[in-house]
């Protein structure tokens, strides 16, 4: 099944935040935060999937844990193999 390029980009910027996403402790939860230098038109759609939490003025974005998960299913089907020790 073919991808159209709106769709391959928002998968490609998932992964991207995910990759360069670090821990974050707030309260009394684990976070994945990302800086969110993307297109707004993806984040917002990547928003409206509830994957992300990109709303709002801030300059960085919460991965959500079905967004944690589509990221780490496609860097699967890209081939891509991380550490997530590190």
């Amino acid at each position: 099944m073919t991808k159209d390029i709106n769709e391959t980009i928002k998968d490609l910027t998932l992964m991207l935040l995910y990759l360069t996403s670090w821990n974050e402790r707030d309260f009394e939860n684990d976070i994945r935060r990302s800086w969110k230098g993307y297109d707004f038109g993806i984040l917002n759609e990547l928003t409206d999937e509830n994957l992300i939490d990109g709303s709002g003025s801030k300059k960085s974005a919460y991965l959500y844990k079905e967004g944690i998960e589509k990221a780490e299913k496609l860097l699967s089907e890209y081939g891509i193999v991380i550490d997530k020790n590190k």
